[in-house]
């Protein structure tokens, strides 16, 4: 999708090398030119300008402001945009257009949706809002809104398979998604603005989505065991679940629900008062408005489609056209490791030190499966980039760094692996209570091998400076129940007091007998011949 602008050429640049480690994608130079990409999505509830910038595989916002304008109020009965809401959206945009013009930004796309597109007067506001900022405002067709937004959805999950449901404030998109494609789209006007103008009553209005509803299951297939919701009342009923549940970790991005779930809140939203779920969710009055609209919705959305789990998605429209503009080998690398890559790059005192942390450590985990092994690699390359905050606080820092980071590519359950993981690679006496309450998400045996990840961070990291690998080589024997080190002959000076204490509380975390000795010869890494001698040097 082009922009007011074009993303400049990059025929000539190589390509960009798949792989964990090798050539980091904000290196390359098609990523840096998106390096910069904006977007103002005029929906038919919402005005906001999002700019993309750092690592252009997982997003990361420059700027994001929202103004909730109301455009498709009205719309269902008069065929025009809401007056205020035309006046509220044009001053919002004039906003954001001498903001991105301040931000001498060269890649920007204005896209409309389902009020745009509608609305009688739609043309005639389209050409004003283009003269008065003189931005291309581009409005989509529903299908080309889905597709869209099931890219979003792809651009944090790139192995998401399932159905996207992307509802706004005038309608309603579904894309099947899978093999990192989008497959069929539709749409429908299931959007809550409208859905205000159902005749009928609650019966007339029930009957009403279960007829539209089961039309679009003829169309996409009710096959689909995964459930990926997008959008603002989406976001919005989610976080009532986990004010139901007690939820402890209040991140939208990748929070999951069963439909159990779903019938749960949606039922205990129907009991509550409005005022007090405000005050205590910090939703606001005009999204919690279209809330018990959004939750008729989506109760008969998981009845006729059936899921077996029901994820949300902070990424959409906006975030789907950042994936429009990346090449097919931005696309194929991992979000999360792209993220950790530029985060240790722009905050680490050592940028590339993340690799030969990984090197070192592998010998630990080498039945892991790749999922845990990319977790491990997360937390290499993040292990240094909180420490300019106050050492008091710094093991919290590190903690908060992956449990509420904007990360793509993560679940829950692998924010807190991680943030335990950078936890313990500072602090390795216990937890504050409202961190043990998180940790609580995690399995026993995963909250072990996150705090033994964090002790063999907080050894392997201040080992050697250069790089562990030069100083030694670790060796795990599970079933012997031993963890070796294997110093190199001249390098036997780096292992005194403080390196031995952390070694042995590495060690006794694995339960595991810690043993060092130096080796026989110089092996070929410190530039002789590889060979396993004895000698203590503890």
């Amino acid at each position: 999708m082009d922009g007011n602008s074009r993303v400049p050429e990059t025929d000539d640049a190589p390509p960009a090398k798949a792989g964990f480690f090798d050539n980091p994608v904000f290196t390359d130079p098609s990523a840096r030119a998106l390096s910069q990409v904006g977007v103002i999505d005029v929906g038919s509830n919402s005005v906001r300008l999002v700019v993309f910038d750092g690592a252009a595989r997982s997003p990361a916002y420059f700027f994001n402001e929202k103004v909730l304008c109301g455009l498709g109020k009205g719309l269902v009965t008069t065929g025009r945009l809401n007056p205020q809401g035309r006046d509220r959206a044009l001053a919002t945009i004039k906003r954001f257009a001498l903001l991105t013009r301040g931000m001498a930004m060269t890649n920007l796309t204005m896209v409309a949706t389902a009020a745009m597109r509608e609305a009688d007067d739609g043309p005639e506001f389209q050409a004003l809002i283009e003269q008065e900022t003189g931005v291309r405002m581009r409005v989509i067709d529903g299908a080309e809104e889905a597709r869209l937004s099931a890219q979003g959805v792809l651009t944090g999950w790139p192995e998401a398979k399932g159905l996207v449901c992307d509802i706004g404030g005038s309608s309603m998109e579904l894309a099947v998604i899978g093999d990192r494609q989008v497959h069929q789209t539709v749409t429908s006007p299931l959007g809550p603005f409208r859905l205000q103008q159902v005749a009928g009553g609650k019966k007339g209005l029930r009957q009403h989505i279960g007829t539209v509803l089961k039309s679009l299951r003829d169309q996409v297939g009710n096959h689909h065991d995964a459930l990926y919701l997008v959008g603002g009342s989406w976001r919005a009923i989610a976080r009532l679940d986990m004010e139901r549940r007690g939820y402890p970790l209040k991140v939208l991005h990748e929070y999951t629900m069963t439909p159990k779930s779903v019938r749960k809140t949606i039922d205990w939203i129907a009991e509550q008062d409005m005022a007090d779920l405000r005050a205590r969710t910090g939703i606001s009055t005009e999204r919690m408005s279209l809330v018990p609209l959004a939750a008729q919705v989506l109760r008969q959305l998981v009845h006729v489609f059936s899921p077996q789990v029901i994820c949300i998605s902070s990424y959409g429209i906006r975030e789907g056209i950042l994936y429009e503009q990346m090449p097919q080998d931005l696309r194929a690398r991992d979000p999360l490791i792209e993220a950790c890559h530029f985060m240790e790059h722009s905050s680490a005192r050592l940028p590339g030190f993340g690799k030969k942390l990984y090197n070192f450590l592998l010998p630990l985990y080498r039945n892991r499966n790749d999922d845990r092994l990319r977790l491990i690699r997360a937390a290499c390359l993040l292990h240094d980039v909180n420490w300019r905050a106050h050492p008091d606080y710094r093991a919290d820092a590190c903690f908060d760094t992956s449990t509420r980071a904007n990360l793509g590519g993560l679940d829950h359950t692998g924010r807190v692996y991680l943030g335990i993981a950078l936890m313990y690679r500072y602090k390795t006496n216990g937890m504050r209570p409202r961190i043990k309450e998180i940790a609580g998400l995690l399995p026993a045996k995963d909250l072990a091998e996150a705090k033994m990840l964090g002790r063999a961070l907080r050894f392997g990291s201040m080992f050697s400076m250069d790089g562990p690998e030069n100083a030694g080589e670790l060796r795990y024997f599970p079933k012997k129940h031993v963890l070796e080190l294997v110093l190199e002959r001249d390098m036997q000076a780096l292992f005194t007091e403080v390196a031995q204490q952390r070694f042995q509380s590495f060690a006794q975390q694995l339960d595991a007998e810690a043993k060092v000795r130096v080796r026989r010869n110089y092996s070929s890494r410190a530039g002789g011949a590889s060979a396993s001698g004895s000698g203590d040097a503890g």
